[in-house]
């Protein structure tokens, strides 16, 4: 395991120096990471709700924040004048 660890943050670094996205891709990108995080920290409220429906609530929460962020990041994409 301890050897798998090195390889695979060497692959994530080749692919990461391969990209060569704009300043709006990298914003488009982090604007999605923020918002999976945020859906993933709701996702984790909704599994230790005391309700059925307090944890369906809060996955539908999960779902528009997710939904927001993919909005956002294709609005930004979409603005993107490639500088």
């Amino acid at each position: 395991m301890k050897s798998i660890v090195p390889i695979l943050a060497a692959a994530g670094l080749v692919a990461l120096a391969g990209c060569n996205n704009t300043p709006a891709e990298n914003a488009a990108a982090n604007v999605e990471a923020v918002a999976e995080n945020e859906a993933d920290i709701i996702d984790e409220q909704a599994a230790n709700a005391s309700t059925e429906a307090g944890e369906a609530a809060l996955e539908n929460d999960a779902a528009a924040v997710r939904d927001a962020g993919e909005n956002k990041a294709e609005a930004i994409e979409a603005n993107d004048t490639g500088y």
